[in-house]
């Protein structure tokens, strides 16, 4: 697929279900986001969660209830079909993915836009830093750790991390590159040793997929907008839908406007 497609053909390209896949590399330059759609009778307790654990979950935009335009990061675009794919849960079990919510959108509907690590990737390749996974035309790696979330209302649950292997030169400058974009998780939460954070199998992610990790290469550890994903399964919500990992929505906010 084409990296330089403009957001809106992305969209488009969504909508009429001809990408269907994941989006690291779409559209380079412009943000990608996380998607958490909830009914307003629990969103305020999700925006609570949100405010309590800014790194994993950096808010871009908020819908209007009842409204799938996100306004402040897409004008016109549309929440119900304009990402590739989706996850629906029912009572904290995950029932369906699908490529389009036209069928499932409810009037009392919020729906969330958090930030996403791919948005800081543009800046390491422009750094000539590697980013594994797209090198290997893969989903990011992602993994369910011991760090607990600060707790909001009904929503709790444990950091969820995605996972970049670099040698320790380009670690470094990476650790230095993604600390300027705070609104997409911002610099690395972990590095070296992934016992330490409980993950026992690095070539085993909970998420995502396998890469390869050289000899001699760190891992580093991002914490990850999958996180609401784990914090929906333990909240048990009446329903909830989210993006499919790694199958983000693009926004209009180019990268470089979010840095600090």
């Amino acid at each position: 697929m084409n990296k330089f497609l403009t957001p809106s053909e992305v969209r488009q390209l969504c909508r009429t279900e001809d990408i269907t896949t994941p989006t690291p590399g779409l559209a380079a330059g412009y943000n990608q986001a996380n998607l958490v759609i909830l009914p307003h009778a629990v969103a305020f307790d999700f925006l609570l969660f949100c405010h309590r654990n800014p790194k994993p979950c950096p808010v871009l935009d908020v819908t209007e209830v009842g409204n799938p335009e996100p306004r402040l990061v897409a004008p016109n675009a549309d929440l119900r079909t304009d990402l590739p794919r989706y996850r629906i849960f029912r009572h904290g079990e995950l029932i369906q993915e699908v490529t389009h919510i036209k069928d499932l959108w409810q009037d009392d509907f919020v729906g969330f836009l958090i930030g996403c690590s791919f948005s800081f990737e543009s800046a390491m390749l422009a750094a000539n830093i590697p980013v594994r996974h797209i090198e290997e035309n893969k989903n990011v790696p992602m993994y369910k750790t011991n760090i607990s979330c600060q707790p909001a209302g009904i929503f709790s649950g444990s950091l969820v991390v995605s996972m970049r292997p670099l040698p320790a030169s380009d670690a470094i400058r990476a650790i230095q590159i993604t600390s300027r974009f705070p609104k997409a998780h911002g610099a690395p939460v972990h590095w070296g040793n992934p016992e330490e954070i409980g993950i026992t199998n690095i070539n085993q992610p909970d998420f995502g997929d396998a890469i390869t990790i050289n000899p001699g290469e760190i891992p580093l550890f991002w914490a990850c907008g999958v996180t609401p994903q784990v914090a929906l399964l333990q909240a048990k919500p009446e329903i909830a839908i989210t993006h499919s990992p790694g199958h983000m929505f693009i926004t209009d906010i180019k990268d470089e406007d979010l840095t600090n």
